[in-house]
């Protein structure tokens, strides 16, 4: 993959998200976040992917690493520190003729979080993470009939695309 000529983002330390709901704040996701991310996942999707988020949190924690952000909502709860959701995003370029983009591979709200503004405000910085490096798109892919999802990334903005996916089963 042909690296965009964007200039390298800048790691923005944990900070209280503004305009959000107070206390919460949005940081890099570190390894020592592993264990409530992948338990946050599995209460949603079902599925235990410990490994898949470990290396995922390895892969956008490198020094070097310039186009992998993954960025997590962090509030407080009796027991400390609490992972509410988190997003993941990457900056692909070339792919099919596109330019350089953002994309969105994962946003997740804890069920018990969600409707007080943590989706947007996660989707807003991984946004800026992508301004930062250069790039002025940004794309995802989302179930025809996650109507909750599609619901959420429509009301951010996003719209169909120039792209159709096309997939074929393998046996």
């Amino acid at each position: 993959m042909k690296k965009p000529s964007a200039k390298r983002p800048t790691r923005q330390p944990s900070a209280t998200a503004p305009g959000g709901p107070a206390g919460i704040a949005i940081r890099a996701a570190r390894l020592a976040d592993l264990q409530q991310i992948a338990a946050l996942d599995a209460t949603i999707t079902g599925v235990s992917k410990r490994d898949y988020w470990k290396a995922l949190i390895e892969r956008t924690s490198r020094p070097r690493q310039q186009e992998g952000f993954f960025l997590l909502a962090e509030g407080t709860s009796a027991r400390g520190p609490a992972v509410l959701g988190f997003i993941e995003g990457e900056i692909r370029a070339w792919e099919f003729g596109s330019a350089p983009c953002g994309w969105v591979y994962v946003l997740s709200v804890h069920p018990d979080a969600r409707v007080q503004g943590l989706g947007q405000l996660l989707l807003d910085a991984l946004t800026a993470a992508f301004r930062r490096a250069g790039v002025r798109r940004m794309r995802t892919m989302v179930l025809r009939n996650n109507r909750l999802v599609m619901q959420f990334f429509r009301a951010a903005g996003m719209m169909a695309g120039p792209y159709l996916e096309l997939e074929k089963e393998i046996e």
